[in-house]
């Protein structure tokens, strides 16, 4: 007997005396270390110790798995009761001492009973610095739900590191220690195997019967949970892996019981039937409360604590870890941020040692997602999973369009990256989607739809990824997003989200967009046209900006695309108000376009063409003609007189000519040109179209005010049959359409279509966009030529506020604005008749064109349009 204690000893590890005791205790006995020791020293013969001795080598064996491999009966009781029982005999015949009874008595001797309250399983310790949140308000509320009422599970679900655990042991220490339940049964419910043996132990702990088999002491537990007993429980099962361990394990519905899951998992079989809590991140608040706990409240420490806490994400394990790492190594909030903006460090060496983690926790932020992830990649369609995490990863983690993972760029890289030659088609990488939302690695918003991935998850990935699909991936998401975005941008949002997630492209990819040979990936010029496009000009003038430092790093100052970018600052620049800069801009320029291309290269012609502009838009309109008519006979030379780029030059040589003081022949230049563009592009072409419009507004200005109208009119049905009603150019020609209606001695109808216009502009465009500004603009114009000028300053006022706060106060736009302001203020009387306004206007874009400083500087008695 003696010998098969001390075998079964060794077949769990050896554990030490004192872990014995503690092990014996856990299972509600009372034996101490020296009691075990006298018997393995052979000092000590009682049954009690021995049933003691094997419970505790038992839950030591379950507390060290899967390390250790026992065969059941090595601690099954009865076993050992046997075994006993033979110890005590002598020569196969009764011993005349106490022998004979407890042969008598051992093979009935059932197992004691636990005392109430009872508790199975280790409560994890409560986090220091815990903070508070309304979850554990409703925790609270759901074990307060009164008697008569079922069961109720609650599934607290989120993405790894936000603290379910915590808020399941909050409740579970507050109501032990409140004395509100008679069982607490914690289950680190890793595996299916793990639940059942912590139903089998409540059953023996409860019932004072050990079962053979776990499962059937699982069974004996669920049933005596539905048993008409007062015995108030509640159940944790902690990080559940995979809802169907819980197939036939779900308690009965009872009164007095109530249960918790927590889980990374969000499928449709955990929610069915339960209430289902998305545990979220911490707010600002409670992020840089539990910063300012665990530093001390120290001032110098916690400086740049609200911008650390938003570049953790508010994580509650990344604080956790972080607080640790600062206090280990005695730096502030700012040093610590400084180190984890640092490219060169990965996460793994900002987090302390697996060792030193804080709050006992088991894993770092960098190996948090990583068992999720390989499961995740194992689910059908496999292989999958990881790879579009991969591709997400260098996307904006607020808000990536689903579309631009289902792209045909996405699909064929992916087949590439599987192990088998089936393609990949786009339902599938919608599947893996779906898997990836299922286990919290990303939210997938089945609405917009967009994918949301934390940021941190996004840098555990990018990190893990092997550097030979580094390049790869990031042409791959570029191409993608290129695939996605629209010619014209109806849709502001979208076009936001794109330029986000090129952002994120850009400052994740490193190099890889950039390439000597093909120079910089086209994603990044769409991204800031989209900007100056959106009407973000001063925002996308500070973009190619930064782009053109980062294109003479990488490709060299004479490179054609630093070049090209060059062009795209001035452009912007311009178009930002600054008309003069951007004329030097282009100016020198052209110079190095010359001198690297020479000057019969296109892109020379396009820069000599917008050098052109510039030189009008800066207040020399005959000159800009000049250009224009020089440029035409090269581009005419080059191309030929039919090529689209010569047929531009003449709409803009027109243009010009109209601004340099002859509308009429502007007109008569425009009415011959339609013909041609319509000859070789068709009547629907875009720049058909634009070449109406202009011949339209010409038409106005040279005298023939009805002749715009009927013009503009005309033109109207064809741009929404071809453009659609919230093509900007629409929105522009019925602007014009409006306009014109006002100037031909209607303003009341030049009112009402222009309110209708803005609210168009106002739904596509956005506030800001300095269209939708500039209809506010005639708006206020109007209204004081129809008979209300002080109605007309309070419109020009408000909008002035706005043009200062989105274009700055040199933008022409802001300046005219203030004029407008001056002069319906100082003569609010003042009607300008409309041949006067007709005269203004010949100096002039009309109301989408941004200077009107000529006008003023000449005859400020009249009012221009705004």
């Amino acid at each position: 007997m003696l010998d098969e204690l001390k075998h079964l000893h060794a077949l769990v590890g050896s554990p030490s005396l004192e872990t014995l005791a503690r092990h014996a205790q856990a299972e509600g006995s009372a034996t101490s270390r020296s009691t075990f020791g006298n018997l393995l020293n052979g000092r000590s013969t009682r049954l009690e110790t021995v049933e003691a001795f094997v419970r505790a080598c038992a839950r030591h064996a379950r507390t060290r798995r899967p390390s250790i491999t026992l065969d059941p009966q090595e601690v099954h009781l009865d076993t050992w009761r046997d075994r006993y029982a033979d110890s005590h005999r002598s020569g196969g015949t009764r011993p005349t001492s106490a022998a004979p009874r407890w042969v008598e008595l051992i093979a009935d001797a059932p197992r004691r009973p636990q005392p109430w309250p009872h508790q199975v399983g280790v409560l994890p310790l409560l986090a220091d610095c815990r903070q508070e949140r309304p979850a554990d308000r409703d925790l609270d509320a759901f074990m307060a739900t009164g008697s008569g009422t079922a069961v109720v599970w609650q599934v607290l679900s989120g993405m790894g590191g936000v603290g379910k655990t915590q808020l399941a042991a909050a409740l579970a220490h507050r109501t032990w220690r409140a004395g509100q339940i008679d069982l607490l049964i914690w289950v680190a419910a890793a595996s299916r195997d793990a639940v059942v043996i912590a139903y089998a132990q409540a059953a023996a702990d409860i019932t004072g019967l050990q079962d053979d088999d776990p499962e059937q002491g699982a069974s004996r537990f669920l049933a005596w949970l539905s048993e008409p007993h007062r015995r108030r429980w509640l159940i944790v099962l902690d990080d559940l892996q995979n809802p169907a361990d819980l197939n036939g394990l779900w308690p009965p519905s009872v009164p007095c019981g109530r249960a918790i899951v927590t889980t990374r998992r969000r499928d449709a079989a955990l929610s069915s039937g339960r209430y289902l809590v998305e545990v979220g991140l911490f707010t600002p608040k409670q992020s840089t409360a539990y910063l300012s706990a665990r530093l001390g409240g120290d001032g110098d420490l916690l400086a740049d604590d609200e911008r650390l806490a938003e570049d953790l994400g508010h994580l509650p394990l990344a604080l956790a870890q972080a607080g640790a790492y600062i206090v280990d190594r005695g730096l502030s909030c700012a040093e610590y941020r400084h180190r984890l903006n640092d490219a060169r460090r990965r996460l793994a060496d900002l987090t302390p040692e697996p060792g030193a983690l804080p709050d006992e926790q088991r894993a770092t932020v960098a190996a948090t997602w990583s068992l999720s992830i390989d499961l995740a990649d194992s689910l059908t369609p496999r292989g999958l999973s990881r790879p579009v995490l991969e591709l997400a990863a260098l996307l904006d983690p607020n808000a990536i369009p689903a579309e631009l993972l289902t792209t045909s760029v996405v699909t064929a890289y992916l087949s590439g990256r599987r192990d088998h030659e089936e393609p990949v088609e786009a339902d599938d990488v919608r599947d893996v989607l779906h898997c990836l939302h299922r286990l919290s690695l990303l939210t997938l918003d089945p609405v917009d739809p967009t994918i949301r991935v934390h940021a941190l998850v996004q840098r555990a990935v990018r990190e893990s990824a092997h550097p030979e699909h580094a390049d790869a991936l990031a042409m791959t998401v570029a191409d993608a997003l290129l695939s996605i975005w629209p010619d014209i941008e109806n849709d502001p949002s979208h076009g936001q989200a794109l330029r986000a997630n090129t952002a994120a492209l850009r400052a994740a990819a490193g190099t890889a967009l950039w390439n000597t040979e093909t120079g910089a990936h086209r994603v990044l010029f769409a991204a800031g046209i989209s900007l100056g496009e959106a009407g973000l000009v001063s925002a996308a003038a500070a973009y190619y900006g930064d782009l053109g430092s980062t294109a003479v790093q990488r490709l060299g100052a004479e490179h054609p695309h630093t070049l090209a970018v060059r062009a795209g600052h001035a452009r912007w620049r311009g178009e930002a108000g600054d008309t003069f800069g951007a004329f030097v801009a282009t100016e020198a320029l052209l110079a190095d376009r010359l001198r690297v291309l020479g000057p019969d290269h296109l892109d020379t012609l396009t820069t000599r063409h917008n050098l052109a502009y510039w030189q009008g838009e800066s207040g020399d309109p005959a000159g800009a003609a000049t250009a224009f008519d020089n440029l035409l006979h090269d581009m005419a030379r080059l191309l030929g007189p039919d090529h689209p780029d010569t047929l531009t030059t003449r709409n803009d040589l027109a243009w010009w000519r109209g601004k340099a003081g002859d509308p009429a022949g502007a007109a008569e230049a425009l009415r011959a040109l339609l013909g041609d563009r319509q000859r070789v592009l068709g009547p629907d072409h875009l720049h058909s179209m634009i070449t109406r419009n202009d011949l339209a507004w010409w038409r106005g200005l040279a005298g023939d005010p009805s002749g715009a109208v009927n013009a503009f009119s005309v033109l109207l049905p064809d741009l929404v049959r071809v453009l659609g009603p919230d093509h900007p150019r629409t929105l522009t020609t019925r602007n014009n359409l409006a306009w014109w209606q006002g100037a031909a001695g209607d303003p009341l109808r030049a009112l009402a279509a222009l309110g209708d216009v803005y609210a168009d502009r106002l739904r596509v465009l956005g506030p800001d966009h300095p269209h939708t500004m500039i209809t506010r603009g005639s708006l206020a114009y109007w209204t004081a030529m129809a008979g209300d000028p002080d109605g007309a300053v309070r419109a020009f006022e408000a909008l002035l506020t706005d043009r200062l706060r989105v274009l700055g106060p040199e933008h022409p736009h802001t300046r005219t604005n203030r004029q407008q302001i001056i002069y319906w203020s100082n003569d609010p009387g003042c009607q300008p008749t409309t041949g006067a306004l007709m005269t203004d206007m010949v100096q002039v874009l009309g109301p989408d064109h941004p200077d009107t400083l000529t006008v003023w500087s000449h005859d400020s008695s009249q009012a221009s349009p705004p």
